[in-house]
C-alpha cells in the first residue's frame, strides 16, 4: 500500500495520542471556554463540551477540576485562540489553529516549522477559503440508546448534516452556525459524546506520490508537536485506496 499510507494510519492513531499533549490541550479548552462563559458548566456550553472531551482522553476528574480551578484564578493565564495558514511542499494548503498565551512566541515558532521543513506561511485569508468549517460529535455506538433511523429527523431538525459511521463509531457531522443546537439535542436525549470539536474540511484535495506525501506529513508532525498547536488541517488526499 505503500509507505505513505503506513504514515497516513499511524498519524490517524495519533490523534489525541501523548497524555501529555492531550491533557495540555483540554486544558487550555477550559481555560478558554471559562473565560467566555464562566466556571459553571451547567451554563455554559463550551465549557460542558470541553468536560466531555476531557472524559474522552481520559484525563481524571482531579486535573479536571484543577484545571477549572486555575483558569478561574485571578491571575490566571489567559489563552487566545489563533490561526496560521500557509503552504506545504507540493501547494499543499495548510491550516493551523493554536492557542497561545504569547502570540509573538507561537508566531515565530510556527513560521519557523514551516520554513525549516518546506512550507511557507502565509497572510490571513490565503487558504482559509479553501476549508469550510464544520461541527463533529463522535459517538460510541454501544452509548446511542436511540435507534439511529427513527431520531434523524429530529436530529436534522436540530442541525444535522451528515452521518458516517463504522461497527465502532457513529460520526454526526453538523454547519458550523449548527454545532451549539446540536450539542444541546445530543445533551437532552443524554447522548453521550465521545469527542466533539470544530472542524475543517477541505473543499478539495491534492493527491501526492508517497515520497510527496512524506514531505508533507513531516512537517505536520512537527507542527503538530508545538504545545501551542490545537489543530492542524490540510489538503492533501489521505485516502486509503
Amino acid at each position: 500500500m505503500g509507505r505513505a499510507f503506513e504514515y497516513r494510519k499511524a498519524r490517524k492513531m495519533k490523534r489525541w495520542a501523548g497524555m501529555a499533549k492531550a491533557f495540555t490541550k483540554v486544558g487550555r479548552e477550559i481555560n478558554i471556554a471559562i473565560k467566555e462563559g464562566g466556571p459553571d458548566p451547567d451554563y455554559n456550553p463550551r465549557l460542558r463540551l470541553a468536560i466531555a472531551n476531557a472524559k474522552a482522553v481520559n484525563m481524571p476528574k482531579a486535573n479536571v477540576d484543577a484545571a477549572i480551578k486555575r483558569a478561574t484564578d485571578k491571575d490566571a493565564t489567559n489563552y487566545d485562540e489563533v490561526t496560521f495558514e500557509g503552504y506545504g511542499p507540493h501547494g499543499i494548503a495548510i491550516l493551523v489553529e493554536a492557542t497561545s498565551d504569547n502570540n509573538n512566541r507561537t508566531v515565530a515558532n510556527i513560521r519557523h516549522v514551516f520554513s525549516k521543513y518546506g512550507g511557507s506561511m502565509g497572510v490571513n485569508g490565503s487558504v482559509d477559503y479553501m476549508f469550510e468549517r464544520k461541527g463533529e460529535f463522535r459517538v460510541k455506538r454501544k452509548d446511542l440508546k436511540e435507534d439511529l433511523d427513527e431520531m434523524e429527523l429530529e436530529l436534522i431538525d436540530a442541525g444535522l448534516d451528515s452521518i458516517e459511521q463504522d461497527e465502532e463509531e457513529i460520526t454526526f457531522y453538523t454547519a458550523f452556525e449548527d454545532f451549539g443546537s446540536f450539542q444541546q439535542e445530543l445533551e437532552k436525549r443524554k447522548i453521550n459524546v465521545a469527542n466533539a470539536e470544530l472542524i475543517r474540511v477541505p473543499s478539495h484535495t491534492k493527491e501526492l506520490s508517497d515520497t510527496e506525501a512524506e514531505a508533507v506529513i513531516r512537517l505536520i508532525d512537527m507542527l503538530e508537536e508545538d504545545d501551542d498547536v490545537a489543530n492542524v488541517f490540510h489538503t492533501m488526499d489521505e485516502s486509503e485506496e
